[in-house]
């Protein structure tokens, strides 16, 4: 941003985020309430959570690998799971399917799982899941949204980007800013088993992850101090686009 700022462009640009905010929890229904007190019996920062957001969803092949990776890893889990595409990074708006995702787990997981994961079909409270103080990981698609939601919480990532700037995003996060670790991929585009619990491993156990868990906590000060209501750059960037929308609107009314 402040590079974009230097150039001189008839373009102005505004640097206005996180704007993220917590969800109120007042109709939480009972598949909510059922991850978040699933939450409460966990240790502190021992849990994974797992999702591709919104539109992502994963290959047979690909789910299969995860799930064994996760049950080598012996790490806690919360894992938000879609049915399965014919690619290994598609969109599931583009793939809905009437099924039970659960049916596609391998055979046998859910029952030698039970006592350290959990796994919700479709959708789960994102927000209030990252905000959790079980919770001391994010396996992610790594979409922005989902970025800054773990951004302002300090919980750090493994990127699986599926498609459109994720992979941009994994890049800044583990190259850049240093507070995520990216898995191997296999030439079939499919992540396996072993380095599944590897990379698991690496950020829920190792020094490395707890060298990237300090990191994300610095940038977590710095989001908060970014939304600070009027002293923060992002409510200051945020309130200065809204005066030059509000100046633009009222020339075009006098015209």
């Amino acid at each position: 941003m402040k590079a974009l700022a230097r150039e001189k462009s008839c373009f102005s640009f505004y640097d206005v985020g996180p704007i993220t905010q917590k969800r109120s929890s007042s109709n939480d229904g009972d598949e909510e309430l059922e991850c978040l007190r699933w939450l409460d019996k966990q240790p502190h920062s021992s849990v994974l959570y797992v999702s591709f957001g919104s539109g992502g969803t994963l290959s047979q092949s690909a789910i299969n690998e995860l799930a064994l990776g996760l049950e080598l890893s012996g790490q806690r889990f919360l894992w938000v799971l879609r049915a399965p595409s014919d690619s290994s990074s598609a969109a599931y708006l583009d793939n809905q399917k009437n099924e039970d995702p659960l049916k596609f787990l391998p055979s046998g997981f859910l029952e030698r799982t039970k006592e350290k994961g959990l796994v919700l079909p479709s959708w789960a409270p994102q927000v209030q899941i990252l905000s959790h103080d079980s919770v001391g990981g994010f396996l992610s698609h790594c979409g922005w949204n989902s970025v800054l939601e773990s951004v302002q919480v300090g919980v750090p990532i493994i990127t699986w980007p599926l498609f459109a700037e994720q992979r941009m995003n994994a890049v800044l996060l583990v190259d850049g800013l240093k507070v995520a670790v990216r898995p191997n991929v296999g030439e079939d585009g499919v992540v396996e088993k072993e380095e599944v619990s590897k990379v698991i491993k690496s950020l829920m156990e190792q020094e490395e992850g707890k060298a990237m868990r300090k990191r994300m906590e610095d940038l977590k000060a710095y989001a908060a101090d970014a939304v600070k209501k009027d002293a923060g750059s992002s409510t200051h960037a945020l309130s200065h686009l809204a005066t030059k929308w509000e100046n633009f609107s009222g020339i075009e009314d006098n015209n």
